[in-house]
Formats: C-alpha cells, sequence, structure tokens
C-alpha cells in the first residue's frame, strides 16, 4: 500500500463557526503559512479526525481560492464518531491532517445549463459548484432542501452571494408553496444541461428517480452521497478470495470485511473512507460474482462485475479472485 503520510498536508483551523442548528464550519488554512492546492469545484478533502478516525469533508468555499479551506461538518450523534470529534475535539489554533483534494464529483464547466439540487449538509459541494458557475457567467438554478431554516447552513452567505436570485430555498416545516415540487423542477430536460445532486440517500434517490422518469440522459445526472453504507447484514457469510499474483486463498469471515480480511493477512488494498462511497480502495475482480454493497458505482458498472469496493462489498459466489 502507498504510504499515505507523505502527501499529507498539516492544516491549522483559523475559524471555526456555527454556520446552522448542528452544522459547524472550519476554516483551514497551511500551518506553515503557503498556499494551499488548488481545487475544482465538488472535490473534498479527507480529514485525519481526533481519535484517529479518517473522514472525507467536500469544500465549499469559492474554487479557486488558495489560502483557505472551508468545510461544513454536520454532527450527528448516529455516526461512526467522526462528526462528533470534529465538534467537539477541534478548537480554533488547533492543527491536522488532511489530503490534498480529490475530486469525484466534478462540474461540466461549459454546460449551457445546470440545475443543483442540495439536500441537508450535502450542500457544501453545490455551493462550491453554484460559486463556480456564477464565475464562469453560466446559467443556473440551485435548489436547497432543508428541514428547517434554523437547520440552513449558509443562509446568509447565500443571500449575500451574487447568485443569490438563482437559489431556491426549500423547508420540510414551510409552507406547501415552497417545497420542493420535483415533477416540476425536473421536467422537459433542455438539450445539454446537467443536474446535479448531494444530500442524504432518500433525497438523491428521489431526485435521481424523478430525472429518469422524466427522460433525463443518465450522462447528465451527477451525483455524490456523503453517507456510505453498513458494511455488515445478519445475511452476510463466508467466502474466500484468492490472490492472483500469488494464488494465496484468504478467508474473508461473515463479520469482516473483505479490506479486514486481506490486511489480516498482509495483503493492504489504500482505503479512505471505508464506506463504500469515495472509490480509493477499487479493485479488479478477475473470477466471481460481486455482492454489491456501495454507493461508488454506477448501476452499468455493477453489472459489469470486473471491480468492488472491499470496504464494504462482498461475494455472491464461494469466491473472488482479484487482481491483486
Amino acid at each position: 500500500m502507498t504510504n499515505e503520510t507523505t502527501s499529507l498536508l498539516t492544516v491549522r483551523v483559523a475559524r471555526k463557526t456555527v454556520e446552522a442548528e448542528g452544522i459547524a464550519g472550519f476554516e483551514l488554512v497551511a500551518a506553515d503559512g503557503s498556499e494551499l492546492p488548488a481545487f475544482d469545484a465538488g472535490a473534498h478533502i479527507d480529514v485525519h479526525a481526533p481519535g484517529g478516525l479518517l473522514r472525507q469533508y467536500s469544500l465549499c468555499n469559492p474554487p479557486g481560492e488558495r489560502h483557505r479551506y472551508l468545510i461544513g461538518v454536520l454532527r450527528d450523534p448516529a455516526s461512526r464518531g467522526g462528526s462528533v470529534a470534529m465538534h467537539d475535539g477541534l478548537k480554533e489554533g488547533d492543527t491536522l491532517q488532511i489530503s490534498a483534494p480529490k475530486n469525484h464529483f466534478p462540474l461540466v464547466e461549459d454546460a449551457p445549463r445546470s440545475l443543483l439540487f442540495a439536500g441537508g449538509i450535502g450542500v457544501t459541494p453545490i455551493l462550491a459548484m453554484a460559486e463556480r458557475l456564477h464565475a464562469l457567467g453560466r446559467d443556473f438554478t440551485f435548489h436547497y432542501a432543508c428541514r428547517s431554516p434554523a437547520r440552513t447552513a449558509f443562509t446568509e452567505r447565500i443571500r449575500a452571494s451574487g447568485f443569490a436570485d438563482k437559489v431556491l430555498f426549500h423547508h420540510d416545516d414551510g409552507a406547501a408553496e415552497q417545497k420542493l415540487d420535483l415533477p416540476s423542477a425536473l421536467k422537459s430536460p433542455a438539450a445539454g444541461t446537467h443536474l446535479y445532486v448531494c444530500g442524504p440517500k432518500g433525497f438523491l434517490e428521489a431526485v435521481r428517480a424523478q430525472a429518469a422518469d422524466a427522460g433525463w440522459p443518465e450522462a447528465n445526472v451527477h451525483y455524490e452521497y456523503f453517507a456510505g453504507v453498513e458494511a455488515h447484514s445478519a445475511a452476510d457469510r463466508h467466502f474466500d478470495v484468492v490472490i492472483k499474483s500469488s494464488g494465496a486463498v484468504i478467508r474473508v469471515e461473515a463479520a469482516q470485511t473483505v479490506v479486514q480480511a486481506l490486511e489480516a493477512n498482509g495483503v493492504f488494498v489504500p482505503v479512505s473512507c471505508e464506506q463504500g462511497v469515495c472509490g480509493t480502495c477499487l479493485t479488479r475482480v478477475l473470477e466471481g460474482e460481486v455482492e454489491h454493497k456501495d454507493l461508488y458505482l454506477t448501476p452499468e458498472e455493477q453489472a459489469a462485475n470486473d471491480q468492488f469496493l472491499p470496504c464494504c462489498s462482498r461475494a455472491k459466489s464461494e469466491r473472488l479472485v482479484l487482481d491483486l
């Protein structure tokens, strides 16, 4: 496995803010005062949170800024601990390590029109996209759905922006006429229009389903989940993986992930989110049938059965032969 620590950046928390109920904002600057690596709209960073946890957070400041990174973190007591560690374990002046920006959710910058949909904390990459589209002078509409105004992050920033007239806020507890009407918002897609959505799984899948019903070309629908999947279920059973290069056969127990079983036997695969979201551990499958549990591969990519994410996906067959 590549030694990721050689490429880590040390940053300092320059500001910690309350952006909405349960949402903290963090402004990160290089600890040595240097410029940070450039990033594009939709990018995220891996954050080594207090307690040794590794989490991914989308950058939500205007792309092109090199003096800081901005992230928003929802405090979720039901999570695996990363958000609580960020909220409770980090204060202004603290330093931490992050990766350089990565982008699995890129913006098509030359599209004649874009539709942006954000659900809750999924606003973070969408906000960076709105900033970029506005800077380019592109046509877009930004739908932002939240439970209530109190839980709507970055409201003041959006209302003060040059694209405020392109943003439609939708609150679950608000009047009926302001609620998000997906059939209306997604009807009759114009040629060349691109759609972007990020948010909770239910929100994201509702947007994707409506887009499909309305005839949107699949290639023009872009999405990113911000929450992962549970790697284990009661139906899980053991199976074997075969390492092509060595012929080694490794048993994956019902309570293990493939990554855990491989590491226990000295075979290391690069991992990051460990939730089937980021794609870092993507591995080629040479033989066997995969039980896909990830949120990274498209349905078509999953159906091809030639790659999988060993952090969460498993085998339907008795064994998988891996290109390792």
